[in-house]
C-alpha cells in the first residue's frame, strides 16, 4: 500500500485558486520541502492516486506537479520504484575546527580592570544548598508576580544584615530590592526628575555609566572638587541631590573625611537635598576600622544603596535601597506594580544571609583579597620604586600613582602584555576642575586565582 502523506509528517500549504493554482501550489510546496530538507534524498513519495486522495485533489493535478519536479531534477520517477526525492551532491563533511587556544587579536587574555570580584570563587556549593532550602520552604504565593518592593524574606534579611554590619537604620518596609545599582539609580533619577530636580552633584572621579544614567533622565551633573582629604562636599549649594561613595571613594580609595561627612549632612538638612550613598564594597576592609554608613547620620535625607555584585557576583543582578519615608511610595510606584527581580534568587540570597553562609563567604574572600593586595604592594615596591600604591586599606582595587606624563604609555604597554588595564583618566568627569593625575586603577580582585600571578607579572612588566 502506498505510504500516506500524513505518515511522512509533511504539511503542505496550497493556494486554492482553481486547478492551475492548486497544481502550482503543490509544486511549490513540494519543491520547498525538498530544498529545505524536510524531504530527504531517496524518500519515496506517495503515488499520485494516494496523494490526490489525501489532499482532496484531482489525480492529474498531482501527476502534473510530480512531472514538473522530475523535469527540474528535484524528483526521480522509475518504473517499479515509484517517485522519489532525487539524490543530490552534498559538500564533503569537514572535521570540526580545533578549539582556538588564543584570544582574538586585540582582546586581552588578562584583566585588572576593577568592577568585578573573582567570579571563579563564587560559592557554588553553598549557594546551591541555600537555593534548595529556600525552594523547599518557600510558600506557594512566592512564585506569583510578587510585591514590587521585593520578597519580604530578603528585605528582612537585608535590613538585619545592614544594621549589624554597616550601621544602617533599615526597617524592612523601607527596603526596596532592585536588579543591581544601575537599576536603582535609574529609578531614583526618574523620581528626582518627576519631583522637579534638575542637578545632581557627583564626584570628580567615578563611573561615567552612572552619570550617563542621570543625563538620560534629564538631570545635569556637576563634579565636586577632590583633594588629599577626598571629595570636597563644602561647595554644595543649589543641587537637588549628590551621589557619593563615602566609605570607599571609587576609584581613589579614600574614605570621606569626617568634616566633609558632616558638611554634606548639614547641606542635606538645610536645603532638603538628597544624598545617594553608594556603598558598593562595604564588606572589604583590611587595615582600618569599618567606616559606618552615612545613612545612620541622616536617615531621612540619605538613600542607602548596596548590591551583591562585589561580595558575590554581578550576574545575580540583586541590589537594595533603604529609602527615606518621603521617597518610598514614589520609588515603589516608579519600579512598577510587580516585582522585576527573580524570586528564586531573592529567596536564595535571603537564606544565604540568614544561615550565616554569606558571612563565612565574605570572611574567606576578605582573606583571599588581602593576600592579593599585599602581593601587589610588595611587587610594585620591589619592581617599580617610582610608582606609589595608594587606596589599599579597603576594597578590591588599588590606585598606582605614576610619574607625571606616563599613564597613557603604561596602559599601552599593558596592552602589549595582553593585559586590560584602566588609567585613572578613564574615570575622570569631563567637567572636573581637579588637576589630572597620572595613575592606574588596578582591580586586583578581578582575575581568577589561577591567573592572578600571571596578571601581576604582566602589570609589573608594564610599569615604568
Amino acid at each position: 500500500m502506498a505510504e500516506s502523506w500524513a505518515n511522512l509528517g509533511i504539511d503542505l500549504h496550497l493556494e486554492p485558486a482553481g486547478s492551475t493554482g492548486l497544481r502550482q501550489g503543490l509544486t511549490d510546496a513540494l519543491r520547498d520541502a525538498v530544498r529545505g530538507g524536510r524531504l530527504a534524498p531517496g524518500t519515496r513519495l506517495p503515488s499520485s492516486r494516494a496523494l490526490a486522495a489525501d489532499l482532496g485533489l484531482a489525480r492529474n493535478t498531482v501527476a502534473e506537479a510530480y512531472a514538473g519536479l522530475v523535469a527540474e531534477g528535484w524528483l526521480t520517477a522509475r518504473q517499479g520504484s515509484g517517485t522519489r526525492v532525487a539524490e543530490r551532491a552534498t559538500p564533503p563533511a569537514t572535521a570540526p575546527a580545533a578549539p582556538v587556544r588564543h584570544r582574538p587579536p586585540g582582546r586581552p587574555a588578562l584583566s585588572l580592570v576593577p568592577g568585578t570580584p573573582d567570579l571563579a570563587a563564587f560559592p557554588r556549593t553553598a549557594w546551591l544548598q541555600a537555593a534548595r532550602r529556600a525552594l523547599a520552604t518557600a510558600p506557594f504565593d512566592a512564585l506569583g508576580y510578587g510585591d514590587p518592593r521585593g520578597r519580604p524574606e530578603l528585605r528582612a534579611a537585608v535590613a538585619g544584615y545592614l544594621a549589624r554590619v554597616r550601621g544602617v537604620r533599615a526597617d524592612p518596609d523601607r527596603v526596596l530590592i532592585t536588579a543591581g545599582f544601575s537599576h536603582a539609580l535609574r529609578l531614583l533619577a526618574a523620581v528626582l526628575r518627576a519631583r522637579g530636580a534638575r542637578t545632581v552633584a557627583v564626584e570628580s572621579y567615578g563611573l561615567d555609566a552612572y552619570t550617563a544614567l542621570l543625563h538620560e533622565a534629564g538631570l545635569t551633573t556637576t563634579p565636586l572638587p577632590y583633594d588629599e582629604l577626598g571629595t570636597d562636599t563644602r561647595p554644595l549649594g543649589s543641587e537637588d541631590a549628590v551621589l557619593l561613595t563615602p566609605a570607599h571613594q571609587f576609584p581613589m580609595g579614600t574614605a570621606l573625611h569626617p568634616d566633609r561627612r558632616a558638611a554634606v549632612v548639614d547641606w542635606a538638612r538645610r536645603t532638603g537635598g538628597l544624598i545617594l550613598e553608594d556603598d558598593y564594597d562595604g564588606e572589604f576592609r583590611y587595615d582600618r576600622r569599618p567606616v559606618g554608613a552615612l545613612q545612620d547620620l541622616a536617615p531621612d535625607q540619605v538613600v542607602y544603596l548596596g548590591t551583591a555584585s562585589k561580595s558575590l557576583a554581578p550576574g545575580l543582578r540583586l541590589g537594595w535601597m533603604v529609602l527615606p519615608p518621603a521617597l518610598h511610595a514614589a520609588t515603589v510606584a516608579t519600579k512598577g506594580r510587580i516585582d522585576t527581580c527573580g524570586v528564586l534568587d531573592q529567596l536564595t540570597l535571603a537564606e544565604f544571609l540568614t544561615s550565616g553562609a554569606y558571612d563565612r563567604h565574605v570572611r574567606a574572600a576578605r582573606l583571599r583579597y588581602r593576600r592579593r593586595r599585599d602581593a601587589l604592594a610588595t611587587a610594585v615596591t620591589d619592581r617599580a620604586p617610582g610608582v606609589h600604591v595608594t587606596g589599599i586599606a579597603a576594597g578590591l582595587h588599588a590606585v598606582l600613582r605614576l610619574p607625571p606624563g606616563t599613564e597613557r604609555s603604561v596602559v599601552q604597554a599593558a596592552g602589549w602584555q595582553h593585559l586590560a588595564l584602566h588609567g585613572l583618566s578613564f574615570y575622570r568627569h569631563p567637567a572636573a576642575a581637579t588637576a589630572p593625575l597620572d595613575a592606574l586603577v588596578v582591580g586586583y580582585g578581578t582575575p581568577p586565582e589561577s591567573r592572578w600571578t600571571e596578571a601581576l607579572e604582566a602589570l609589573c612588566r608594564a610599569l615604568p
